[in-house]
């Protein structure tokens, strides 16, 4: 085994392998659902949130399906409670949330795992939220071991990993560049709405927390990573409309980027919407504008995110029928890569699966010797590759040149 590769046994002091909160919620159950079917035989899991009741109702659920989950322990504990979020981070190895908006709701278990040395995954897609963190519990978790890696989702992990298996396609110690173009037809869920509307209505304090971490994180040293955003084009490489997006994934390729030299001396990721049609693409970006302005007042911002409440979701029908893809579009050293990455529904289902996986990559995994905020593809890289492909998550080299 590498020096700089560790794998944690189970350590005696630890109840649990895997902890999941926010269990009861829309993505939370489907979380457990996968785990119910896809945990090892001897992973000692189990189910948190604030509902006792709602989670012996899911228990249930999952036990007709998967006996085996009769007797699956339930943690009663309350994101507001810092002393429940303690214990329930002194119990695990690795706890899973999916319990947002995390700027709300998350800051109390991010502390309580830097504190505990407890590996910890979410789903958040909010920049602020993930700035915070850093500067406030970065350091504590590089002391204690803990792994602290957020947007462990459709944000981020397709543009991330995506992003991550791209280099590898190209020579190493050169300049590289990679483009990614979204494309899906999902839908979103009251949860993911009432998230994106907190977060464009936050533009100040974002601003705020990304200004603190520029002053706390170290400089990069003779190399470049960087994650702009692009500006509105036409691709040839995917004949679509490219727009760009706003969103927390081209700052963590930026990330991965900076603490992995195989991205090479100079590095630079944008993150695009990929649409094939001009007038939808013009009216797309006019919506997002929009909903944008919308969200700066907040009776209007709480008033469309009542329209969907949290726990609320497209059903399994709806969802069998969505699928994303990301393409990629990398370049350097004289070799240029044409990558997909792709999958079932993006939000919901290969969400659930995204974060399941990290998990258990978390808890099972040889995994780099490394702690503190970590993305995923610093903090897990090939050994999630490899568990995502082996769970149905495709990734791809669709051509090359050069």
């Amino acid at each position: 085994m590498n020096a700089d590769v560790r794998h944690e046994p189970r350590t005696a002091e630890r109840e649990y392998d895997v902890v999941l909160f926010g269990a009861t919620g829309f993505v939370g159950a489907l979380t457990a659902e996968y785990l119910a079917a896809h945990a090892p035989a001897d992973c000692r899991w189990a189910l948190a949130g604030r509902d006792l009741a709602k989670l012996e109702r899911l228990r249930e659920r999952l036990a007709a399906a998967h006996p085996h989950c009769a007797e699956l322990p339930l943690l009663r504990a309350d994101a507001e409670d810092s002393a429940a979020m303690r214990q329930l981070a002194a119990a695990t190895r690795v706890l899973a949330t999916t319990v947002g908006p995390y700027v709300w709701y998350g800051a109390g278990l991010v502390a309580a795992c830097a504190e505990a040395g407890t590996d910890y995954v979410d789903l958040t897609g909010e920049p602020e939220f993930v700035d915070r963190m850093y500067v406030e519990h970065d350091a504590r978790a590089r002391e204690t071991g803990a792994r602290i890696v957020h947007a462990c989702g459709f944000d981020s992990i397709p543009a991330d990993l995506g992003a991550y298996f791209t280099v590898q396609q190209l020579p190493a110690g050169v300049p590289l560049s990679v483009d990614g173009f979204v494309r899906s037809n999902a839908i979103f869920s009251g949860g993911t709405l009432t998230t994106a509307l907190t977060s464009m209505g936050r533009g100040a304090q974002t601003l705020a927390a990304a200004r603190a971490r520029r002053l706390h994180e170290p400089r990069l040293l003779g190399r470049r990573a960087r994650g702009p955003l692009g500006a509105p084009r036409f691709s040839r490489e995917t004949g679509t409309w490219a727009l760009p997006l706003p969103t927390l994934d081209a700052g963590v390729v930026a990330r991965s980027a900076a603490a992995l030299e195989r991205y090479g001396p100079d590095f630079r990721y944008r993150h695009y919407a990929s649409v094939r049609h001009l007038p939808v693409a013009v009216g797309g970006t006019a919506a997002i504008g929009a909903a944008a302005a919308l969200a700066q007042v907040p009776p209007v911002r709480r008033w469309l995110a009542g329209h969907w409440a949290p726990g609320q979701g497209p059903d399994a029908e709806r969802r069998a029928r969505s699928w994303f893809s990301v393409r990629f579009v990398g370049e350097g050293g004289g070799r240029r890569v044409l990558t997909e990455v792709s999958g079932g529904d993006p939000g919901y289902g290969e969400t659930a699966k995204m974060v399941a996986e990290s998990a258990l990559s978390l808890a099972y995994d040889a995994l780099p010797d490394r702690s503190g905020q970590l993305t995923t593809a610093v903090a897990m890289g090939d050994a999630l590759l490899d568990r995502l492909q082996k769970a149905g998550i495709r990734f791809r080299v669709a051509a090359t040149t050069g």
